[in-house]
């Protein structure tokens, strides 16, 4: 009796601990991936087989896992709905064991790990994936300063310059004309001066230029 209540005990326990094993799902996801542009992939592949199963695929950002980016529903019968709740875009396909995560519009503060998780919510039972390492995924920030500049841009370079230069030319031209017409002034006002001559010397005497000639006849004999 004793060595039969041991062995239901045993027994008891190898079922609980299947039990508690089929109820967690393996995922495995890439380590690393580094990203350009700002569009990246991202899969998943479940220990699992979804088909003809209702599921629940997300994707969690941050090292707790708290906040979910990318989200979607689907069955053996249609395909899974993705949605974002965060600043990028997202979208998501399946197949019996591998959902893919497509992100793009993607900037360089949205490098973060990234952790996916799947739900099975029908039939019974419930299960879910273990937390997996999850996948650092950096994205690469654009220098748009060493872009070359396009045709288009360069001709308008080009305009601006050349109005410039215009512009600095009439400038010059209008100062000589404005120039040229004072001096042309003050040369015209220097002509009226006092040309009246001065004896130098300590014996100086006025000088009158314009006084009258003597009457020489009134001395005749």
């Amino acid at each position: 009796m004793t060595m039969t209540l041991g062995v239901l005990f045993l027994a008891l326990n190898f079922f609980s601990s299947v039990q508690v094993t089929e109820n967690k799902i393996l995922v495995k996801q890439s380590p690393l991936l580094v990203v350009d542009s700002n569009e990246v992939s991202l899969s998943c592949r479940y220990s699992y087989n979804l088909l003809a199963k209702e599921f629940r695929a997300s994707l969690y950002k941050g090292v707790n896992s708290d906040v979910e980016v990318c989200v979607g529903n689907g069955n053996f019968t249609y395909q899974a709905q993705f949605r974002s709740n965060v600043g990028f875009n997202c979208d998501g396909n399946f197949d019996n064991e591998t959902v893919t995560f497509r992100l793009w519009n993607l900037h360089a503060n949205h490098t973060d790990i990234y952790f996916c998780k799947i739900e099975v919510m029908y039939p019974p039972p419930y299960l879910d994936n273990e937390k997996s390492n999850g996948t650092i995924i950096h994205i690469k920030e654009k220098h748009l300063c060493h872009a070359p500049a396009s045709p288009k841009l360069f001709w308008v370079l080009v305009v601006v310059a050349g109005v410039l230069l215009f512009y600095g030319l009439l400038v010059t031209v209008a100062l000589c004309i404005i120039w040229t017409n004072s001096r042309r002034n003050r040369l015209l006002q220097s002509d009226y001066m006092n040309m009246t001559p001065r004896r130098l010397g300590p014996t100086r005497k006025h000088y009158q230029p314009y006084a009258p000639a003597r009457d020489f006849a009134a001395y005749r004999p």
